[in-house]
């Protein structure tokens, strides 16, 4: 659970340096899988910086997808949003009224309400077919992207966001599928679904951050990241509860992501002057 919470630090650092980076450069092609846009915004020092802690955290996230269920990962990593208005009001100087620290809190005792539930994880390796879904779950996240570019910028920045979480929530179950790294993890569809899901969401958060709302895109890629994950972890993996507080699971699950989503706007950092003639 600590790791856990390190990678929600991680990631809702990395977030607010990555949007301020992306909206620096030159507005990308209007596609959602644009890797020019990525290498642009990756020449910014902040989107480095970001790069960094998304890698560490995604370290602490294996740590703790490899030792509690992957409901509790996933709600831990909705609250990074927490962390994000956190980051917000300290870099960028964003005054928090009472009812977002309410709202942080509320994260708070949803996690709370978590650690004091979860049992361990589940020992379900999963199935071939599993691994297989999972590749083909990644490929269709590049596929939306492709296709989002095209939609207003409200619906597209959703739309991104819903993927990119979805390209994320992949990251997290093949985490799960994959019992190491060796030969012959090389023939488990799992290992290419984790490569493919974890590009194609960093390409599409990317765009998403880039133009129109980053707090739609937020939001978008909370529900992404958390839900199709917790489900694949009790339905196939066998994540369970303590016996007897599955009722204080549900209710801490839902309660984390549901403040979580009230602190979406506080994902999208003031917009910077672009180069200049832009």
């Amino acid at each position: 659970m600590v790791c856990a919470l390190g990678a929600a630090v991680c990631f809702g650092t990395a977030s607010v340096l990555q949007a301020m980076a992306a909206r620096a450069v030159e507005p990308g092609t209007g596609s959602g899988v644009d890797t020019a846009l990525l290498l642009r915004a990756a020449r910014q020092w902040r989107y480095v910086l970001g790069l960094g802690l998304d890698a560490a955290g995604f370290v602490l996230q294996i740590v703790a997808l490899k030792n509690v269920p992957i409901y509790t990962v996933g709600a831990a990593l909705a609250a990074s949003l927490a962390v994000t208005a956190v980051v917000s009001a300290w870099l960028l100087h964003v005054r928090l009224r009472g009812a977002e620290w309410g709202a942080v809190g509320v994260v708070c005792a949803g996690l709370a309400m978590l650690g004091l539930a979860s049992g361990e994880e589940g020992s379900g390796t999963g199935s071939f077919a599993l691994q297989l879904g999972l590749l083909v779950v990644a490929g269709l996240v590049l596929l939306v992207g492709a296709v989002a570019g095209g939609l207003p910028d409200r619906s597209r920045a959703l739309v991104l966001g819903l993927a990119a979480g979805t390209g994320f929530g992949v990251v997290e179950v093949a985490v799960r599928l994959i019992d190491d790294i060796s030969f012959a993890s090389l023939t488990n569809p799992a290992l290419y679904a984790l490569l493919l899901g974890g590009g194609a969401a960093f390409l599409l958060l990317t765009s998403a951050l880039q133009r129109g709302s980053v707090t739609t895109a937020t939001a978008g890629m909370v529900i992404g990241e958390t839900i199709g994950p917790a489900v694949v972890g009790v339905v196939w993996l066998g994540d369970r509860t303590r016996e007897g507080l599955t009722w204080l699971a549900v209710l801490g699950f839902a309660v984390s992501v549901a403040g979580a989503l009230l602190l979406t706007r506080f994902g999208e950092p003031p917009a910077e002057p672009g180069p200049a003639g832009v």
